[in-house]
Protein backbone atom coordinates (compact mmCIF):
# COMPACT_ATOMS: atom_id res chain seq x y z
CA UNK A 1 0.00 0.00 0.00
CA UNK A 2 1.22 3.20 -0.91
CA UNK A 3 1.42 4.72 2.69
CA UNK A 4 4.50 5.90 5.20
CA UNK A 5 3.93 2.73 7.39
CA UNK A 6 2.85 -0.55 6.51
CA UNK A 7 0.56 -3.31 7.62
CA UNK A 8 0.93 -4.99 10.25
CA UNK A 9 1.16 -2.62 12.49
CA UNK A 10 1.21 -3.90 16.84
CA UNK A 11 -1.17 -1.44 18.27
CA UNK A 12 -0.41 0.85 21.34
CA UNK A 13 -2.35 -0.94 24.61
CA UNK A 14 -3.26 0.00 27.97
CA UNK A 15 -2.63 -0.83 31.63
CA UNK A 16 -5.32 -1.02 34.28
CA UNK A 17 -5.03 1.59 37.25
CA UNK A 18 -7.19 2.67 40.01
CA UNK A 19 -5.89 6.24 40.13
CA UNK A 20 -7.23 8.54 38.00
CA UNK A 21 -3.70 10.42 36.21
CA UNK A 22 -4.49 14.08 36.37
CA UNK A 23 -3.54 16.45 32.69
CA UNK A 24 -4.43 13.21 30.42
CA UNK A 25 -6.69 13.00 27.73
CA UNK A 26 -9.60 10.89 28.53
CA UNK A 27 -11.85 9.16 26.07
CA UNK A 28 -14.42 6.79 26.71
CA UNK A 29 -13.12 2.59 25.82
CA UNK A 30 -15.87 1.83 23.63
CA UNK A 31 -16.57 -2.17 23.54
CA UNK A 32 -15.69 -3.62 20.03
CA UNK A 33 -13.14 -4.87 18.54
CA UNK A 34 -9.93 -2.93 18.01
CA UNK A 35 -8.76 -2.11 14.66
CA UNK A 36 -6.77 -0.35 12.06
CA UNK A 37 -7.93 0.74 8.97
CA UNK A 38 -5.08 1.28 6.31
CA UNK A 39 -6.82 3.54 3.77
CA UNK A 40 -4.15 5.22 0.53
CA UNK A 41 -6.81 6.56 -1.36
CA UNK A 42 -7.48 2.95 -2.95
CA UNK A 43 -6.89 0.30 -1.29
CA UNK A 44 -8.40 -0.59 2.37
CA UNK A 45 -6.86 -3.25 4.45
CA UNK A 46 -8.72 -3.38 8.40
CA UNK A 47 -6.17 -5.19 10.83
CA UNK A 48 -7.44 -6.95 14.04
CA UNK A 49 -5.12 -6.37 17.62
CA UNK A 50 -3.69 -9.41 16.85
CA UNK A 51 -2.36 -8.45 13.21
CA UNK A 52 -5.19 -10.57 11.54
CA UNK A 53 -7.36 -9.40 9.02
CA UNK A 54 -10.73 -8.11 9.69
CA UNK A 55 -11.82 -6.79 6.44
CA UNK A 56 -13.87 -10.47 5.20
CA UNK A 57 -16.26 -10.13 7.89
CA UNK A 58 -17.36 -6.50 7.80
CA UNK A 59 -17.48 -5.99 4.35
CA UNK A 60 -20.18 -2.77 4.59
CA UNK A 61 -17.69 -0.78 6.81
CA UNK A 62 -15.04 -1.54 3.73
CA UNK A 63 -17.41 0.02 1.71
CA UNK A 64 -18.49 2.80 3.61
CA UNK A 65 -14.85 3.60 4.82
CA UNK A 66 -14.11 3.77 1.08
CA UNK A 67 -16.76 6.51 0.53
CA UNK A 68 -16.17 8.44 3.20
CA UNK A 69 -12.34 8.70 4.36
CA UNK A 70 -10.84 11.77 2.89
CA UNK A 71 -7.63 10.55 1.63
CA UNK A 72 -4.84 8.34 2.33
CA UNK A 73 -4.82 7.81 6.21
CA UNK A 74 -3.60 5.22 8.48
CA UNK A 75 -6.52 5.13 11.60
CA UNK A 76 -6.76 3.35 15.08
CA UNK A 77 -10.42 2.91 16.68
CA UNK A 78 -12.99 0.27 17.38
CA UNK A 79 -15.56 -1.57 15.32
CA UNK A 80 -18.44 -1.30 17.34
CA UNK A 81 -22.01 -2.12 16.11
CA UNK A 82 -25.30 -0.52 17.99
CA UNK A 83 -28.07 -1.98 19.52
CA UNK A 84 -31.10 -0.92 20.75
CA UNK A 85 -30.05 -0.34 24.36
CA UNK A 86 -26.55 0.62 23.25
CA UNK A 87 -23.52 -0.73 22.04
CA UNK A 88 -23.63 -4.89 20.60
CA UNK A 89 -20.80 -7.23 21.37
CA UNK A 90 -22.62 -10.13 20.68
CA UNK A 91 -23.55 -8.77 17.02
CA UNK A 92 -19.82 -8.32 16.72
CA UNK A 93 -19.19 -12.17 18.27
CA UNK A 94 -21.52 -13.30 15.11
CA UNK A 95 -19.27 -11.73 12.42
CA UNK A 96 -16.13 -13.82 12.98
CA UNK A 97 -18.59 -16.98 11.30
CA UNK A 98 -16.68 -18.81 8.16
CA UNK A 99 -19.43 -18.29 5.89
CA UNK A 100 -19.45 -15.74 3.48
CA UNK A 101 -23.49 -15.77 2.86
CA UNK A 102 -23.82 -15.60 6.53
CA UNK A 103 -21.65 -11.95 6.96
CA UNK A 104 -23.68 -10.63 3.95
CA UNK A 105 -26.82 -11.24 5.88
CA UNK A 106 -25.75 -9.99 9.24
CA UNK A 107 -23.78 -6.71 7.25
CA UNK A 108 -27.24 -5.84 5.73
CA UNK A 109 -29.21 -6.28 9.11
CA UNK A 110 -27.10 -4.97 11.43
CA UNK A 111 -24.07 -2.34 10.36
CA UNK A 112 -21.19 -2.00 11.94
CA UNK A 113 -19.27 1.27 12.52
CA UNK A 114 -15.83 2.03 12.56
CA UNK A 115 -14.86 4.98 15.31
CA UNK A 116 -11.63 6.74 15.56
CA UNK A 117 -9.28 7.84 18.19
CA UNK A 118 -5.95 8.52 17.18
CA UNK A 119 -4.25 9.13 13.73
CA UNK A 120 -0.87 7.19 12.64
CA UNK A 121 -0.42 8.14 8.95
CA UNK A 122 -1.96 10.91 6.92
CA UNK A 123 -1.16 11.03 2.94
CA UNK A 124 2.89 10.70 2.95
CA UNK A 125 3.08 11.60 6.67
CA UNK A 126 4.05 9.46 9.19
CA UNK A 127 2.36 11.18 12.52
CA UNK A 128 3.42 8.69 14.73
CA UNK A 129 6.27 10.65 16.29
CA UNK A 130 4.34 13.58 17.23
CA UNK A 131 3.17 13.49 20.98
CA UNK A 132 -1.34 12.52 21.28
CA UNK A 133 -2.19 16.01 21.44
CA UNK A 134 -0.56 17.13 17.96
CA UNK A 135 -2.49 13.82 16.30
CA UNK A 136 -5.51 14.42 17.61
CA UNK A 137 -5.56 17.85 16.69
CA UNK A 138 -4.71 16.36 13.21
CA UNK A 139 -7.46 13.33 13.53
CA UNK A 140 -10.25 16.46 14.66
CA UNK A 141 -9.87 18.04 11.24
CA UNK A 142 -10.69 15.15 9.56
CA UNK A 143 -13.68 14.86 7.38
CA UNK A 144 -16.00 11.73 6.87
CA UNK A 145 -14.65 10.29 10.11
CA UNK A 146 -16.60 9.18 13.15
CA UNK A 147 -14.31 10.13 16.13
CA UNK A 148 -14.63 9.44 19.93
CA UNK A 149 -15.32 12.06 22.31
CA UNK A 150 -12.67 13.41 23.73
CA UNK A 151 -12.02 15.75 27.19
CA UNK A 152 -8.97 17.39 29.68
CA UNK A 153 -11.63 17.84 32.15
CA UNK A 154 -11.78 15.07 34.92
CA UNK A 155 -14.88 15.61 36.24
CA UNK A 156 -16.89 14.88 32.55
CA UNK A 157 -14.46 11.78 32.71
CA UNK A 158 -15.73 10.14 35.74
CA UNK A 159 -19.29 11.16 34.49
CA UNK A 160 -18.86 8.95 31.24
CA UNK A 161 -16.93 6.32 34.15
CA UNK A 162 -20.31 6.17 36.03
CA UNK A 163 -23.02 6.89 33.81
CA UNK A 164 -22.12 4.62 30.44
CA UNK A 165 -21.72 1.24 31.62
CA UNK A 166 -25.42 0.27 30.61
CA UNK A 167 -24.39 1.43 27.10
CA UNK A 168 -21.59 -0.73 26.53
CA UNK A 169 -18.60 1.64 27.08
CA UNK A 170 -15.74 -0.41 29.46
CA UNK A 171 -14.36 2.36 31.36
CA UNK A 172 -12.23 5.13 30.57
CA UNK A 173 -8.89 5.49 28.68
CA UNK A 174 -6.41 7.79 29.88
CA UNK A 175 -4.00 9.25 27.40
CA UNK A 176 -0.60 11.14 28.24
CA UNK A 177 -1.19 14.13 25.64
CA UNK A 178 2.85 14.64 25.47
CA UNK A 179 3.74 10.89 24.52
CA UNK A 180 4.26 9.58 20.68
CA UNK A 181 2.57 6.77 19.46
CA UNK A 182 4.39 3.55 21.08
CA UNK A 183 3.49 0.38 19.16
CA UNK A 184 2.26 -2.81 21.51
CA UNK A 185 3.55 -1.31 24.46
CA UNK A 186 1.23 -0.35 27.24
CA UNK A 187 1.30 3.37 27.80
CA UNK A 188 -2.31 4.36 27.88
CA UNK A 189 -4.35 3.62 31.04
CA UNK A 190 -7.26 1.99 31.72
CA UNK A 191 -9.60 3.38 34.37
CA UNK A 192 -12.25 0.15 34.23
CA UNK A 193 -15.22 -0.70 36.23
CA UNK A 194 -15.37 -2.57 39.11
CA UNK A 195 -18.47 -2.89 40.95
CA UNK A 196 -20.93 -5.41 42.83
CA UNK A 197 -23.98 -7.06 42.88
CA UNK A 198 -25.74 -9.10 45.13
CA UNK A 199 -26.88 -12.71 42.70
CA UNK A 200 -28.75 -15.60 43.21
CA UNK A 201 -26.70 -19.26 42.29
CA UNK A 202 -28.89 -20.92 40.48
CA UNK A 203 -26.30 -23.54 39.43
CA UNK A 204 -23.15 -24.85 39.24
CA UNK A 205 -20.07 -26.74 37.41
CA UNK A 206 -18.12 -29.58 38.12
CA UNK A 207 -14.29 -28.83 38.29
CA UNK A 208 -12.42 -30.64 35.63
CA UNK A 209 -11.78 -33.39 37.79
CA UNK A 210 -15.21 -33.70 39.35
CA UNK A 211 -14.03 -33.34 42.49
CA UNK A 212 -14.91 -30.14 43.45
CA UNK A 213 -16.72 -27.07 41.87
CA UNK A 214 -15.60 -25.66 39.01
CA UNK A 215 -17.86 -22.51 38.78
CA UNK A 216 -20.81 -20.72 40.40
CA UNK A 217 -23.73 -20.14 37.98
CA UNK A 218 -25.70 -16.44 38.87
CA UNK A 219 -28.79 -15.42 38.39
CA UNK A 220 -30.76 -12.24 38.73
CA UNK A 221 -34.69 -11.53 38.21
CA UNK A 222 -35.57 -9.42 35.62
CA UNK A 223 -38.76 -7.21 36.08
CA UNK A 224 -41.40 -10.63 35.70
CA UNK A 225 -39.95 -12.07 38.26
CA UNK A 226 -37.83 -14.89 35.67
CA UNK A 227 -34.63 -15.76 37.27
CA UNK A 228 -32.06 -15.40 34.06
CA UNK A 229 -28.42 -16.36 33.65
CA UNK A 230 -25.88 -13.43 34.02
CA UNK A 231 -22.89 -15.13 34.24
CA UNK A 232 -20.67 -17.11 36.55
CA UNK A 233 -17.66 -16.82 38.97
CA UNK A 234 -14.58 -19.61 39.65
CA UNK A 235 -12.67 -17.37 41.50
CA UNK A 236 -11.76 -20.52 44.18
CA UNK A 237 -8.47 -21.85 45.55
CA UNK A 238 -8.63 -25.77 45.55
CA UNK A 239 -9.65 -26.31 48.78
CA UNK A 240 -12.56 -24.12 48.99
CA UNK A 241 -13.77 -26.04 45.53
CA UNK A 242 -14.30 -29.17 48.13
CA UNK A 243 -15.62 -27.51 50.45
CA UNK A 244 -17.84 -26.04 48.04
CA UNK A 245 -19.78 -29.22 47.32
CA UNK A 246 -20.70 -29.82 50.98
CA UNK A 247 -22.17 -26.17 51.19
CA UNK A 248 -24.73 -26.89 47.89
CA UNK A 249 -25.33 -30.31 48.19
CA UNK A 250 -28.77 -29.58 50.46
CA UNK A 251 -29.49 -26.66 47.55
CA UNK A 252 -29.54 -29.61 44.51
CA UNK A 253 -32.63 -29.38 42.66
CA UNK A 254 -33.23 -32.66 40.96
CA UNK A 255 -35.80 -31.63 38.74
CA UNK A 256 -33.69 -29.22 37.03
CA UNK A 257 -36.72 -26.74 36.73
CA UNK A 258 -36.45 -24.83 39.86
CA UNK A 259 -33.83 -22.48 38.96
CA UNK A 260 -32.92 -20.77 34.93
CA UNK A 261 -35.81 -23.46 33.63
CA UNK A 262 -37.61 -20.26 32.43
CA UNK A 263 -35.34 -17.72 31.41
CA UNK A 264 -31.82 -17.51 30.06
CA UNK A 265 -30.11 -20.70 31.03
CA UNK A 266 -26.61 -21.53 31.02
CA UNK A 267 -24.46 -24.15 28.45
CA UNK A 268 -26.39 -23.14 25.35
CA UNK A 269 -24.03 -24.67 22.51
CA UNK A 270 -22.39 -22.30 20.17
CA UNK A 271 -19.19 -22.18 17.97
CA UNK A 272 -17.26 -20.44 20.44
CA UNK A 273 -17.42 -23.38 22.88
CA UNK A 274 -17.61 -26.24 20.66
CA UNK A 275 -16.20 -29.22 22.71
CA UNK A 276 -16.42 -28.33 25.65
CA UNK A 277 -18.35 -29.40 28.25
CA UNK A 278 -21.36 -27.42 29.20
CA UNK A 279 -23.57 -29.34 31.53
CA UNK A 280 -24.28 -27.85 34.60
CA UNK A 281 -26.15 -28.56 37.89
CA UNK A 282 -29.20 -27.20 38.83
CA UNK A 283 -29.90 -25.50 42.27
CA UNK A 284 -33.29 -24.46 44.17
CA UNK A 285 -32.54 -20.67 43.97
CA UNK A 286 -32.05 -19.88 47.43
CA UNK A 287 -28.55 -19.05 48.10
CA UNK A 288 -27.31 -14.97 47.59
CA UNK A 289 -23.96 -14.38 47.35
CA UNK A 290 -21.79 -10.85 46.54
CA UNK A 291 -19.66 -10.60 43.69
CA UNK A 292 -17.85 -8.06 42.07
CA UNK A 293 -17.52 -7.25 38.28
CA UNK A 294 -16.16 -5.44 35.87
CA UNK A 295 -19.26 -4.24 33.09
CA UNK A 296 -22.04 -5.30 31.37
CA UNK A 297 -22.56 -6.81 28.01
CA UNK A 298 -26.27 -6.38 27.52
CA UNK A 299 -27.75 -7.63 30.00
CA UNK A 300 -25.27 -10.23 31.45
CA UNK A 301 -21.65 -9.83 33.03
CA UNK A 302 -19.04 -9.80 30.27
CA UNK A 303 -16.45 -11.33 32.14
CA UNK A 304 -16.59 -13.66 34.87
CA UNK A 305 -16.90 -12.02 38.59
CA UNK A 306 -15.35 -12.52 41.26
CA UNK A 307 -16.69 -13.94 44.94
CA UNK A 308 -16.65 -11.81 47.47
CA UNK A 309 -19.37 -13.49 50.16
CA UNK A 310 -21.72 -15.19 51.11
CA UNK A 311 -25.36 -12.85 51.79
CA UNK A 312 -27.78 -14.87 54.04
CA UNK A 313 -29.03 -11.74 55.11
CA UNK A 314 -30.49 -11.38 51.47
CA UNK A 315 -33.43 -12.54 49.91
CA UNK A 316 -32.91 -14.02 46.33
CA UNK A 317 -35.90 -12.04 45.41
CA UNK A 318 -34.53 -9.38 46.06
CA UNK A 319 -31.61 -9.63 43.70
CA UNK A 320 -32.72 -7.89 40.70
CA UNK A 321 -31.49 -6.08 37.60
CA UNK A 322 -32.39 -2.89 39.18
CA UNK A 323 -29.55 -2.66 41.43
CA UNK A 324 -27.24 -2.22 37.77
CA UNK A 325 -26.81 0.77 36.71
CA UNK A 326 -28.22 1.22 32.74
CA UNK A 327 -28.07 4.21 30.54
CA UNK A 328 -30.88 5.32 27.98
CA UNK A 329 -30.33 5.02 24.33
CA UNK A 330 -31.69 8.49 23.63
CA UNK A 331 -29.47 9.97 26.00
CA UNK A 332 -26.38 8.01 24.63
CA UNK A 333 -26.73 10.00 21.84
CA UNK A 334 -27.09 13.21 22.71
CA UNK A 335 -23.84 12.98 24.61
CA UNK A 336 -22.32 11.25 21.84
CA UNK A 337 -24.47 12.81 18.92
CA UNK A 338 -21.05 11.86 16.41
CA UNK A 339 -22.37 7.99 16.88
CA UNK A 340 -25.11 7.19 15.06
Amino acid sequence: MKLPLQPPIKPMLSAISQDWPEGFLYEPKWDGFRSLVFYDGEEIYIQSRDSKPLGRYFPELEEQLKATLPGPLILDGEIVIKGARGLDFDSLLMRIHPAASRIQKLAREIPASFVAFDLLAEGDEDLSPLPQRERRKRLEKLQGVTITPCTQDMQTARDWFQRFEGAGFDGVIAKDPELPYQPDARAMVKLKHRRTADCVLGGFRWAKDNKGVGSLLLGLYDSKGVLQHVGHTSSFKAKEKLELVETLKPYLDKSGEASFGFGRTPGAPSRWSAGKDLSWQSLRPELVCEVSYDHMQGDRFRHAATFLRWRPDKSPSACDYSQLETVAPAELERLFPSFS
